[in-house]
């Protein structure tokens, strides 16, 4: 019984506490120039530190390989920052197609 009180209290108070709520924010997967690696830059729009995420697939030449990168980290308030750079694993990059970022509010 006992434990049975103390899982709901658990319950109660995870239920009032403040959830953590991922925005979009903005955002850059760039191929650079030597088509071996590509640049993730993410901007934190909010007034405050906040943890980061971005992550970046990119199509190549050879069928079936598709990098793809996460990165995440605090970014400072108000800057962009360079989450990563992704280094190719032996095909050039082409083109991003598919991407996302966010950071927690």
């Amino acid at each position: 019984m006992r434990a049975l009180v103390l899982a709901a209290t658990f319950m109660l108070a995870a239920a009032d506490s403040p959830q953590a709520v991922a925005e979009q924010v903005p955002f850059s997967c760039t191929v650079l120039p030597d088509g071996e690696s590509a640049s993730l830059m993410l901007t934190n729009p909010f007034d405050h530190e906040a943890s980061c995420l971005v992550t970046c697939q990119f199509s190549t030449a050879k069928v079936g390989v598709r990098p793809q990168i996460t990165c995440t980290k605090p970014v400072p308030a108000g800057k962009e920052v360079q989450m990563c750079i992704l280094t190719s694993p032996g095909e050039k990059l082409q083109t991003m197609i598919d991407s996302r970022g966010d950071c927690t509010r």
